[in-house]
């Protein structure tokens, strides 16, 4: 993904690279909530979803006070920057203000024969969205629909990255960043505090009820028994 180069906006036909003279018509998307979602749009929801498990219900209740505290509010932080700004990033439709002003998503667009024009851009137009546009507006061929300040297709979000969703989606790669670098030092300092002394991840009261050897997940709402294996088998 190109979060910090921005680079130069062009008016050529972004991801129409086909040797087709003609490219059927395609209905264009309104956002990323557009059916069917790509395979690394769901990846990224199920690793949000393990890591917020793992985090919040595993790792981060073995803490001792205060750093469970601490570690609790920070990456809870992270995590819900990231929840919403992933949503945001996903929810605005990054296309041309002609674009949105048609409100047509319902049926696809006019047929492109490259033997009548190279370009889906030509002379400020776009023959497909059939609006005028700036000169850092871009068709992207996978939305089918002119983005201003186009920067790229995301596929992470099934949109476009433009000008009116980009710092919803720098602040959600910025906020993941910060969430996985929090997670990871918190299981690591799990992993090594097991093996070197385990008695501060067993601060918690409900420690008292079990033997030395079982471990218990999901403290202190649900707690659930585990064998130290279990505990940390589970990042891996």
């Amino acid at each position: 993904m190109n979060c910090f180069g921005r680079g130069v906006r062009r008016t050529a036909p972004a991801s129409i690279s086909s040797k087709k003279e003609v490219v059927p018509p395609v209905i264009p998307k309104v956002n990323g909530w557009a059916c069917p979602p790509p395979s690394l749009q769901l990846s990224g929801w199920l690793v949000f979803i393990y890591m917020a498990i793992v985090g919040f219900g595993i790792y981060i209740p073995l803490l001792p006070s205060p750093w469970s505290q601490t570690a609790y509010s920070l990456t809870g932080i992270a995590f819900t920057v990231h929840l919403v700004s992933h949503i945001a990033a996903v929810s605005i439709d990054p296309a041309n203000v002609g674009v949105r002003a048609k409100k047509n998503y319902s049926e696809p667009l006019p047929t492109f024969d490259r033997k009548k024009q190279p370009h889906v851009i030509h002379n400020m137009e776009c023959s497909l969205c059939e609006v005028p546009v700036g000169p850092k507006v871009k068709h992207c061929g996978t939305c089918n629909k002119c983005v201003e300040n186009f920067d790229h297709h995301c596929d992470w979000l099934n949109t476009c990255v433009g000008g009116r969703n980009y710092w919803p989606f720098f602040a959600a790669v910025l906020s993941a960043f910060i969430g996985t670098v929090l997670l990871f030092v918190i299981v690591l300092f799990v992993f090594i505090q097991h093996y070197m002394d385990a008695s501060p991840l067993r601060t918690a009261p409900q420690f008292e009820h079990v033997s030395d050897g079982t471990w218990l997940v999901f403290l202190p709402l649900a707690p659930i028994e585990t064998s130290s294996a279990g505990l940390l088998v589970t990042d891996i």
